[in-house]
């Protein structure tokens, strides 16, 4: 067993459960992790109940012209910046109809992307009453260990805002 990836899908368990109680949704904008978070949630039996759907936007013109990110925005910055991150999450968000969105967009690497270390990484989570947060992270790895540490964080991140504990374990 990958102890790890059993305290993601342990955290995924956690946010369905949340959100299922409460009555509300998410739904996910991944970029780097290439829809690695809604795979995840949908690993979690009954996730129908919370879990509304996810867009894969890997390529910067599908971020704008699907999730509605800001032209000038990625032209001024890229799509590795802390506002595309929520504005991706929102975007997530109203295209679902959801309670919540979750985006996430960075580096994965090997290479540097629109002038930022491999390893740069932002969430980005969107929800009701006006709720608009986004973490930067710096993480550490080869490709594969950011995409599943992206992917862990994200959910971690919706976690600690619908008010469930901080993991023992974070990344």
């Amino acid at each position: 067993m990958n102890t790890e990836r059993d305290a993601v899908y342990a955290r995924a368990a956690g946010v369905l459960g949340a959100l299922r109680g409460r009555g509300e949704t998410v739904a996910t904008a991944e970029s780097l992790t290439g829809g690695l978070i809604g795979a995840t949630l949908t690993r979690v039996p009954g996730a129908s109940y919370a879990f509304r759907g996810g867009i894969i936007a890997y390529a910067t013109d599908v971020k704008r012209s699907v999730l509605g990110v800001s032209g000038e925005l990625l032209e001024r910055h890229g799509a590795v910046h802390p506002d595309v991150a929520a504005q991706m999450a929102r975007g997530a968000r109203e295209i679902t109809g959801s309670s919540y969105g979750v985006a996430v967009t960075g580096v994965a690497g090997p290479e540097p992307q629109d002038g930022q270390p491999v390893g740069t990484v932002y969430l980005g989570v969107h929800g009701p009453d006006g709720l608009s947060r986004v973490r930067a992270l710096r993480l550490a790895g080869d490709r594969e260990a950011i995409r599943e540490a992206t992917a862990g964080e994200a959910l971690a991140f919706l976690g600690e805002l619908l008010g469930l504990p901080k993991p023992e374990h974070p990344h």
